[in-house]
């Protein structure tokens, strides 16, 4: 009998419609294509799928001719009759059709260097509904398959044994899964996950439905290729037959048979491309009965369930039945479909909102492939509520698994609270107030989920940031995750760094109103019905970055922890078990996730974007004039682009284009002078600023709009605006702004401390840095520092950076260093830096001036605030302070603890007092004249 042809598949016109009509939608990732192009040069390429499956097969015929890529020729179980038009010779293959035939197919089509697709399991059915656990419970005890019937792929991969042993062309298997569906599995099985097989392993009519209902949603992953030569090689590297002697005379073991290699290489594969589905589907998905008793019967809160209740075992049951009301309000209950439908609400919502959003695409494809490894713990900037939402968004939109979100309490009012639940939210108290049994269910909670494999999201800020930079990380959650993470062996637990940014942020109005004094919103139905003004207004582009992945390992190397908890692994223990670190005593610990939250936070520190809005806004906030001409504004935009661009900050794509030549030649950065525009319009539209013509009446401003002849006055009032936007990339310039201020408090000529005057234009190096050891002490709630360095590391490095910027020179004097200015481009540029601290100085004298109200009597701290901002009103007024954005609640507050810290103020029963030796008007003054000696002393930029 003649051999059947071996013939790439042709669809007729009709199903080519079908085709194109079904596949075009399938999301590919382009790296998926270069590897099979890649693996197509190395060796002949095998696709690998799951389970058989007619649409599979025709999905992935489809992709591989749209993207050219290796043509399926063979395919097993489905047989060649499927590769030809439904006519002549078509019953003669059905007749002809057996595993023999088939793998002799495989035999032909792989030997002649052609791929095939290669089919690993049969869906299940109710005739046979065990089946498919047969092939990777054998695979693990590493045994032959025992069951009657069509074996499931064990023939097709010893045939690719067989021929790769014949020929020196590398045969590679490339495993990849088509998820129609990201509604993860579940643990129950109903009558009709039996008739027609469980999601995860759909029969054909499953298949079909999931496919109509899904096809518009579908992806394909593909894990790594694999070598059959390489696992031969490796696995077996001796041919069958007798034991042979080693070098020294003793026998080596007798080679692996090809039952065990098959065996081996079925699961290897099935693993891979369970972990790939498992990527976008999450883990299985629990009834909440037993989430429930899961979590109450955790050993570590049942110990606190029997210590609370003593010997009385009525008393346990009360605590167990609290413990169990307590999961049921906290719980979250992810539906995909919800999800699904919430998508289509927020999709046209943010397209009302935000003018573009840019993904950090790399980031996003770190995440996948540490997803396939381990759990998440996404730990992303707080500045908006839309944070969660859009993170969700994104998350769905590419195909990842939707995480479990921590979110306040306050966020549990209906009807928002039941759709944040199903979109996978759990509700927990803003304080756990000593209460010690909810304190134990939230760990509970928190490590079942960590162990059950579920991504987390919680916010290490705790609150929205209302003043645009991050916040001091509360440690409370954090450290209940890493005691779970440390508690979990054999999963990998990856902490991932979010920066999300915006140029407006949608309740800029509410934070304006707090940081001037207000009361902060309380969330409610009226909140929700207040916000619809919202939708009327556009907030420019959001952006997504991701820092590097963190783990608990890493961080305990750098602490030079790490080794001491490997010398202590038990036997057969890893690393990473709860064995392996049950060495970290309780200040070890703590130590450990301190220095993960300020890693955590240095992070998204270092890759927050630098968008239009903030560049503008930084520009607009610094001049230092009544208004600045539009060409001003850009240079301004540019030299402040190129700074950061030198400190390797990242850049959205709205604000850099490689094209454009112009501004490349102009300032070295190629700074779109159209993104420029966009945020002036943005805020002008805003009403954060006020655009002018030179003879144009005032009173027609508001119609004008950004232009080359305009000159830009910001509003007193408008000013936090900006500064939210401002803010954002702050914390860039943080370090050389000390120096810089610190640099310009002491006048040429004048004495600094006990050393000799200072010399005209230059400062005596050691004045320098015990001011800016002054200065970080004094703003140590307000800014971040490296948390893997020194001070004396991190002022050496911001000098040594600063003079390799020709910004600063260190020159000898008299055999001491001196500081000086490296030119005019230097000295614009250090004069930069002090104003982008400006008003934070000016914040701290308002907070300083405030302690006046103390000499009458102690204070509660809102109150003492609150006479502050009175206070610093009237300094703004009478011309003492020239930011307006300086009168800042949230700012006067860290000034308040700084002073605590300092000496300046002491807490007594919950309220501010002065000490007896600050207890005077002459030395309240004296406060404010040491936060006012650091303004510059200087001349201002021209």
């Amino acid at each position: 009998m003649p051999d059947r042809p071996l013939v790439a598949y042709e669809p007729n016109p009709a199903l080519a419609w079908l085709y194109h009509r079904f596949f075009e939608h399938i999301e590919v990732d382009e790296a998926w294509a270069a590897d099979v192009r890649e693996a197509d040069k190395r060796g002949t390429v095998v696709y690998v799928l799951r389970n058989l499956s007619f649409v599979d097969f025709f999905a992935l015929d489809y992709l591989t001719k749209r993207l050219r890529l290796p043509q399926v020729r063979f395919a097993n179980d489905l047989g060649l009759w499927v590769l030809e038009p439904m006519g002549r010779g078509w019953l003669h293959a059905v007749a002809t059709r057996s595993e023999a035939s088939d793998a002799e197919d495989l035999r032909r089509a792989v030997s002649m260097g052609q791929s095939a697709a290669l089919f690993l399991k049969r869906p299940a059915n109710f005739l046979a509904p065990k089946a498919k656990h047969v092939g990777v419970l054998s695979a693990l005890r590493m045994e032959p398959a025992r069951r009657k019937g069509k074996s499931e792929g064990d023939a097709f991969i010893r045939t690719l044994f067989e021929v790769q042993r014949t020929t020196d062309r590398p045969i590679l298997l490339v495993p990849q899964v088509f998820v129609w569906s990201q509604r993860p599995d579940d643990a129950t099985r109903s009558s009709f996950d039996f008739v027609l097989g469980p999601r995860e392993w759909p029969g054909k009519i499953r298949t079909i439905a999931q496919f109509l209902m899904n096809y518009r949603h579908v992806t394909l992953r593909a894990g790594e290729p694999i070598s059959v030569r390489d696992f031969l090689e490796r696995e077996s590297p001796q041919s069958p037959g007798a034991a042979k002697p080693s070098g020294n005379g003793a026998p080596t073991a007798p080679p692996t048979s090809d039952e065990v290699l098959v065996r081996r290489m079925t699961y290897t594969l099935l693993r891979r491309l369970e972990r790939e589905r498992r990527s976008v589907v999450g883990p299985t998905k629990k009834p909440a009965d037993r989430m429930r008793e899961e979590v109450v019967r955790s050993p570590k809160l049942q110990k606190v369930i029997s210590e609370m209740a003593g010997e009385g075992a009525a008393e346990r049951r009360v605590l167990t039945w609290r413990a169990l009301a307590m999961v049921r309000e906290m719980e979250a209950a992810p539906d995909i479909g919800a999800i699904a439908a919430l998508d289509k609400i927020v999709d046209p919502l943010l397209a009302r909102l935000y003018s573009d959003v840019d993904v950090d695409v790399e980031g996003l494809a770190r995440l996948r492939e540490a997803a396939k490894e381990g759990s998440l713990v996404l730990l992303p900037s707080h500045k908006s509520h839309m944070d969660y939402v859009f993170l969700a968004y994104l998350f769905y939109r590419h195909h990842l698994p939707i995480p479990i979100v921590a979110a306040g309490d306050n966020l549990s009012f209906f009807p928002l609270g039941p759709v944040f639940r199903r979109a996978g939210a759990f509700f927990i108290r803003r304080s756990f107030g000593g209460d010690r049994l909810y304190g134990a269910v939230v760990d509970a909670y928190m490590r079942r989920l960590i162990k059950d494999g579920f991504s987390l999201e919680f916010f290490l800020e705790g609150g929205r940031s209302r003043t645009g930079k991050l916040l001091p990380p509360k440690l409370g959650l954090l450290s209940l995750v890493v005691d779970a993470a440390l508690g979990v062996t054999g999963k990998k637990i990856s902490f991932v760094p979010i920066s999300i940014g915006y140029e407006r942020v949608v309740e800029e109005k509410a934070f304006v109103r707090e940081l001037t004094g207000g009361e902060k919103a309380k969330e409610d139905v009226r909140g929700l019905l207040s916000t619809a003004g919202v939708l009327q207004g556009r907030y420019g582009r959001i952006n997504v970055q991701f820092g590097e992945l963190l783990s608990i390992d890493g961080v305990l190397h750098e602490l030079g922890l790490r080794d001491g908890a490997r010398r202590s692994t038990p036997p057969g223990g890893s690393p990473g078990s709860a064995e392996a670190t049950a060495t970290l005593t309780p200040p070890k610990r703590r130590a450990l996730v301190t220095r993960l939250a300020y890693r955590v936070m240095n992070e998204i520190n270092r890759v927050t974007a630098v968008t239009p809005g903030a560049l503008v806004a930084t520009a607009l906030l610094t001049h230092g004039r009544r208004g600045i001409a539009h060409a001003d504004l850009v240079r301004a935009c540019r030299r402040l682009a190129r700074t950061l661009q030198a400190f390797g900050a990242r850049f959205t794509p709205s604000l850099l284009d490689a094209g454009d030549l112009e501004a490349t030649v102009t300032s070295g950065t190629p700074v779109r002078s159209a993104a420029i525009r966009e945020a002036l319009d943005l805020f002008a539209r805003a009403g954060h600023i006020e655009v002018r013509l030179p003879g144009q009446p005032h009173g027609t401003s508001d119609q004008l709009r950004p232009s080359e002849e305009a000159i830009y006055v910001v509003p007193d009032e408008a000013r936090l605006s900006l500064d939210l936007s401002k803010n954002i990339v702050v914390h860039f310039f943080v370090s050389r702004a000390l120096v810089a201020t610190a640099f310009l408090a002491t006048p040429p000529g004048e004495q600094d401390g006990d050393g000799p005057p200072s010399s005209p234009g230059q400062i005596p190096l050691d004045a320098v840095k015990e001011r800016v050891r002054a200065l970080s002490r004094l703003f140590k709630y307000e800014f971040q520092f490296r948390a893997d360095a020194s001070f004396d590391q991190i002022f050496d490095d911001t000098m040594a950076g600063m003079v390799a910027d020709a910004e600063l020179v260190l020159a000898g004097s008299d055999g001491a260093t001196v500081v000086r200015f490296a030119g005019e481009e230097g000295r614009m540029q250090v004069l930069l830096y002090a104003q982008i601290l400006k008003n934070f100085l000016e914040s701290y004298r308002i907070a300083a001036r405030g302690l006046t109200a103390l000499l009458r009597g102690p204070l509660a701290l809102k109150e003492l605030v609150k006479r502050a901002i009175a206070s610093g009103e009237r300094m703004f007024l009478a011309g003492e302070i020239e930011r307006r954005e300086a009168v800042c609640r949230p700012v006067i507050e860290n000034a308040y603890g700084a002073f605590v810290d300092q000496g300046y103020l002491t807490r007594t029963d919950g309220k501010l007092t002065l000490p007896e030796s600050y207890a005077s008007p002459t030395a309240v003054r004296t406060i404010e004249a040491r936060v006012a000696g650091y303004f510059s002393k200087r001349e201002e930029p021209a």
